[in-house]
């Protein structure tokens, strides 16, 4: 018994004098002690937590060097390492994670939206919800802070610039027709439905050097990664016929969309201002195909669109109409895979091919144009820690344009280019604190077409002020090929460049946000030409210049009312460029100094009804009126359209849409087309350049078909 008894005693003695006691505070980057953190040593069970003021002790078994651990919500993880019998009173600092949602993220010149968004501006595409888009991506951008409405074209213009100064992305890779074919002062339309679409982001100035030959903007649109559940989707409405289909197996699924458009009976209904020999008809589609591997995802996307129209297109300076007949045929394809691999590096590569052929009929003449573009791109991202991140990579641009002229006389003429682009670029995030952010890059871009290289340097900074309000500011250099009106004459004519100064303010808290933002555009070596129009005998040059500058405003409120959701936009824009064939330097006619819109989105519980107003309002715009001696000093009235939507829910998979647009039937004008001759009183003529029609009725029924019979296309509406 003695010796068991002497035997536990030299155990305890033992073990008592292996273990030895660690002891510490710890610290956040302002001195503050930080309870509740865990400390322990790496690959054992010793270890506990920080108290109140910050203090800890621990005692352990193991000796000599080790790494100790120490870990606290919101905070980067800190390991060290230590000597253990020398770990007494040791002061630790931990540094706040960068990854918190509440981190600083730069915000200039950018709205989000999407299921990715750490600060979604607009919800997942609920924007195509809005009242008189008509569930057209480009048609609800144009209610954004930035942009202009210029509806006798339907495109993008943004801060002063041409609708050729916005570039759109699919998955990252260029769309190089986004736009259906148009002429005649019809208006087009995006070529893209949201129904594919999980989130976009759209920039309308500043953006990264990751995308290039876009002097005002970019639109990035994402296909979904991962589809949901199977459905279908079914649309009948006065204007033409939809279905939308969405199917699973394994890691795969193929998600697909089609239309069919035919105006005639609509104009029969309701007849319209233009002289229609053939209403507008187009038919159209779109598909991805997703596979998911285990640490990478491949995409498929396709898109076809076959459309055409034929009317009688009145002119001042013609005693008869002169009939316009376009065809116009344009398929896309897209494929990207992005995967994970080695330590913290991520690969995206993609590759994109557009084809576009044109045939257009005018008068007795015909024009047929086809043009084929391809995109080849490759990125790396390296993630060195939280707060360091690099990107590089790499684009080649290919464009093969073509277009003949067939004159009923007899003539022909023959015009286009081939133009090759490759770039490299790089960019680093870096991440100082949760506070304060910088992204640093450049892209430089060679152009064989006009033997030029160019280097485009970008930079971002943001600073977070509160925990709900953030400063951002950005400069970029940009520049972009010179139109293909320009190019299919001229392949002697140097890039335009533009240079962009923005500062940003953004306040977002329980679902309201609130941005303010200033910006300074400045444009150099914009193309300019001697001939009333372009033409292929005109002298081209790159004497042009401009600015263009200005404030925007926008407020969101989904919280104050229930089931009412609303967002104001408001633009101040001061611009003027000398450039096409100007005789000085003045305000662009497709500029509005003031725009101001209003959409509202009201859910009615007791009628199981959405309701969307959209009020879209602009000050006149500027154009040329020869009786005066000044260039460009006249002025259009206001422009105003309010429209409405109404969405009812027969039941939960099936909806009946109205919607009209211009409800007040404003007779709004764009501007005006003046004789090239005066009469014989000395006056040039004129004729004031109308919308097709002064409204537009719309009326559809939508049908989902899922497993969970919940699903519905509300939110496509």
């Amino acid at each position: 018994m003695k010796i068991l008894y002497t035997l536990v005693l030299c155990c305890i003695t033992y073990v008592s004098q292996a273990q030895q006691t660690l002891t510490g505070t710890v610290f956040d980057e302002q001195n503050k002690p930080i309870a509740g953190a865990n400390v322990f040593i790496e690959g054992t069970y010793d270890g506990t937590s920080s108290d109140e003021n910050g203090r800890f002790t621990f005692s352990t078994t193991v000796s000599g060097t080790q790494i100790l651990v120490i870990s606290f919500l919101t905070y980067e993880t800190l390991k060290v390492t230590i000597e253990v019998a020398n770990c007494q009173n040791k002061m630790f600092k931990l540094r706040e994670s960068v990854n918190s949602l509440d981190t600083v993220i730069v915000t200039a010149g950018t709205f989000d939206a999407g299921e990715k968004a750490r600060v979604s501006v607009l919800k997942p595409l609920d924007i195509v919800t809005t009242a008189g888009a008509m569930g057209d991506i480009v048609s609800a951008l144009q209610t954004l802070p930035g942009t202009q409405t210029v509806g006798e074209d339907g495109r993008l213009f943004v801060r002063g610039g041409e609708a050729d100064e916005t570039q759109t992305f699919v998955d990252g890779i260029r769309v190089a027709q986004p736009y259906g074919a148009t002429t005649a002062n019809v208006p087009t339309r995006g070529r893209f439905s949201p129904f594919l679409f999980s989130g976009m982001s759209f920039s309308t100035g500043g953006y990264s050097a990751e995308y290039g030959e876009a002097l005002s903007s970019v639109l990035l649109l994402n296909t979904q990664d991962e589809a949901i559940e199977e459905k279908t989707d079914i649309s009948l409405m006065i204007v033409g016929l939809g279905l939308a289909n969405t199917q699973k197996w394994g890691n795969n699924s193929l998600s697909f969309n089609t239309a069919y458009i035919n105006l005639e009976p609509y104009q029969k209904l309701f007849p319209q201002r233009a002289d229609w020999n053939k209403p507008f008809q187009s038919l159209s589609g779109e598909a991805v195909y997703r596979h998911s591997f285990t640490s990478g995802l491949f995409k498929l996307y396709a898109a076809f669109d076959a459309s055409q129209f034929d009317l009688n297109s009145e002119s001042i300076n013609s005693p008869n109409k002169i009939r316009v007949d376009l065809n116009n045929n344009n398929f896309y394809l897209n494929s990207s895979y992005k995967a994970k691999f080695g330590s913290q590096w991520q690969l995206f590569t993609g590759l994109s091919y557009g084809y576009s052929k044109n045939t257009i009929g005018i008068g007795l003449d015909e024009v047929a144009n086809t043009e084929h573009a391809s995109h080849l791109k490759v990125k790396l991202k390296k993630t060195f820690s939280d707060r360091v991140k690099l990107t590089i990579g790499s684009d080649y641009f290919i464009t093969r344009f073509n277009e003949d002229f067939i004159a009923n006389s007899g003539g022909f003429f023959n015009s286009g280019y081939d133009a090759n682009i490759a770039a490299v670029y790089a960019e680093t995030d870096i991440f100082f604190s949760k506070k304060f952010a910088v992204k640093l890059g450049a892209r430089l871009s060679d152009n064989d077409l006009l033997n030029e290289s160019v280097l485009s340097p970008r930079a971002s900074v943001a600073y977070k002020i509160s925990s709900n309000g953030q400063f951002s500011l950005a400069y970029g250099s940009f520049t972009q090929a010179p139109r293909q009106e320009y190019l299919k004459y001229a392949d002697y004519l140097e890039s335009e460049k533009a240079q962009h100064y923005i500062l940003n303010y953004q306040y977002n808290k329980d679902r309201r946000t609130f941005r303010a933002e200033v910006y300074l555009k400045s444009y150099q070596d914009l193309v300019k030409f001697d001939t009333p129009n372009v033409q292929f005998d005109s002298d081209f040059n790159n004497s042009g210049s401009g600015y263009a500058q200005g404030l925007d405003l926008f407020w969101r409120d989904n919280k104050s009312v229930k089931n009412f959701e609303y967002w104001i936009s408001y633009s101040y824009i001061d611009t003027q460029r000398d450039y096409r064939n100007f005789t000085a330097e003045v305000t662009p006619s497709f500029v509005a100094k003031h725009s101001l819109s209003v959409v509202s989105k009201w859910w009615i519980n007791q009628w199981k009804s959405q309701l969307s107003v959209t009020n879209s309002f602009t000050t006149g715009r500027p154009y040329n009126n020869p009786n005066e001696s000044q260039f460009m000093n006249a002025r259009t009235k206001g422009y105003n359209n309010l429209s409405l939507g109404w969405a009812y829910l027969i039941s939960q998979q099936k909806i009946l849409y109205f919607s009209v647009s211009n409800v007040l039937g404003t007779a709004n004008v764009f501007g005006y087309e003046y004789a090239n001759t005066p009469n014989t009183d000395g006056v040039y003529n004129r004729r004031a350049i109308r919308p097709t029609a002064d409204q537009f009725f719309f009326v559809g029924f939508f049908w989902t078909i899922s497993e969970n019979k919940k699903d519905n296309q509300l939110n496509n509406l």
